[in-house]
Formats: structure tokens, sequence, C-alpha cells
């Protein structure tokens, strides 16, 4: 019998976090830094904000580089792992954590927003879980993302929605598909997250009805969600397999 290759301990993990320049992406490349991990940070367009990001996880203790790429083309993808070895010789983990959000109510849906939305969130989640399933090296772990909204249904995030709704169709068949190599598929589904992309648009009204929601009686914060992408990411949650894990404080 086969006995699967022990995991790196976290001081040699390399780690590739797709938008991780803003958001709960960047929050969890710090959360990474900290336990010593190597940090490959992707970024499409802010460039600044990723070179801040990697500053932050030197500073706290890890090794960091920033790539741009863009997710839904797959060469660039491709070159997004090709510099994660280069620089540190391999990948242990990868969180997906770029998105896009457009919401309009169905029938009145541009389907150029629609093309843009997918584009980023379906073939981008495909691009970067084909690169992983490739490359990822025994005891290591893909971690992409969700919504709690699927649960929650709210009227406008129908295309944003469903495109969601394919990544977590896809983890469990990942899972599978990855049988014998000892690594790990999951989705990180955060519930209403004050983040940038998240409070752009909405009044203090909206935020404050959104936050009494979950029995905490607040917004999950960019840190909250990194702790379990952290976790998942870690040999310590290596048990945890082809699952949607809803970080939501128990509004769903």
């Amino acid at each position: 019998m086969s006995v699967p290759s022990s995991p790196a301990a976290p001081s040699s993990r390399v780690v590739i976090v797709t938008g991780g320049s803003r958001g709960i992406g960047r929050r969890t490349v710090a959360r990474l830094a900290a336990d010593g991990y190597a940090l490959v940070v992707g970024y499409a367009g802010h460039r600044e904000a990723a070179e801040d990001a990697v500053a932050e996880a030197v500073a706290a203790g890890g090794r960091a580089v920033a790539v741009r790429a863009d997710v839904a083309d797959e060469h660039q993808v491709a070159a997004l792992f090709d510099a994660a070895e280069d620089a540190f010789g391999g990948v242990d983990a990868v969180v997906h954590a770029a998105g896009r959000m457009h919401l309009a109510p169905v029938a009145e849906l541009d389907l150029a927003d629609l093309d843009a939305l997918y584009r980023t969130n379906v073939r981008g989640t495909f691009a970067v879980v084909q690169q992983a399933v490739r490359r990822v090296r025994p005891g290591g772990a893909i971690v992409t993302f969700s919504s709690s909204v699927l649960g929650l249904a709210f009227p406008g995030y129908g295309a944003y929605a469903a495109g969601k709704g394919a990544v977590e169709a896809l983890t469990p068949i990942l899972a599978r598909e990855l049988r014998g190599r000892d690594v790990t598929a999951n989705t990180v589904a955060p519930g209403p997250t004050a983040t940038d992309l998240f409070l752009d648009g909405k009044d203090a009204e909206t935020v404050a009805r959104l936050a009494a929601q979950p029995p905490l009686e607040r917004l999950g914060t960019p840190a909250d969600i990194a702790e379990v992408v952290a976790f998942l990411a870690s040999p310590a949650g290596h048990w945890i397999n082809g699952q949607v894990l809803r970080a939501n404080g128990g509004i769903v």
C-alpha cells in the first residue's frame, strides 16, 4: 500500500493567491505570510496595491512576489504558475480569490456585462483550477470562492449568483478527479463581508440591514474569511475536501 507524501511544513509552503491585491485576497496574503509561507500575489490591474501586499507579506515574515495575470487568459495563468515555480520551486496551495461583481435585475441585465462577469468568475476559475490540478504538489490544497448569496437569493444578484453556482458545482467533482493525488479542493462562500466590492453602491441603511442578519449581528471582515482560507490551505485543514464552507456568521 502506498503512503501519501507528507505535506510540506508551513514555513516551506508556496501559495498562489489570485486577486491578492485587494479585499479578501489581500488579507489572505497577509494571514499566510504570518505563518511564513512564500506567496505569489496575482493581480490584474492594481499593481501598486499588489506591491503593497508584497511589502506587507515580507514585513510579516513571509516571502512574496507580485505577478500580473488575467485569470481568464489561460496563457497568463500558466505564466503565473511558472513564476511561482521559478521563484520558490513549486506550488503547494492555490487560493483563487479574484472575482468580478455586476448587479442588475435579470430583465435589465446587459448580456455584455454577463459575458464579462462569467469570463472572470467562471472561465477564470476553470483556467486557474486547471493549472492548479496539474501543478499543486502532494499535500496541497485548492481553495476557490463562491458566495452565501446563493442561499440568500438577493434580487439583483442573479448573474453573480449563477456564476458562483458553477463554482460550487465544480468543487466536489474536482475533489473526486484529484483522487490519489493527496490534494484537496474546497470552496469558501462568504456572507456579506465589508470589502470595497461588497460595499460599493450600498447606502448606510442597506449595509445596516445586512449587518443585522447574522446571529452575530455584524458584517464579516476580510480577516474572518482569511482565517477560514488559511485553515483550508494548511496541513491542519487537509481532511476537509470537496466542501463548500459558508463563512457567514450563521445567516443560512
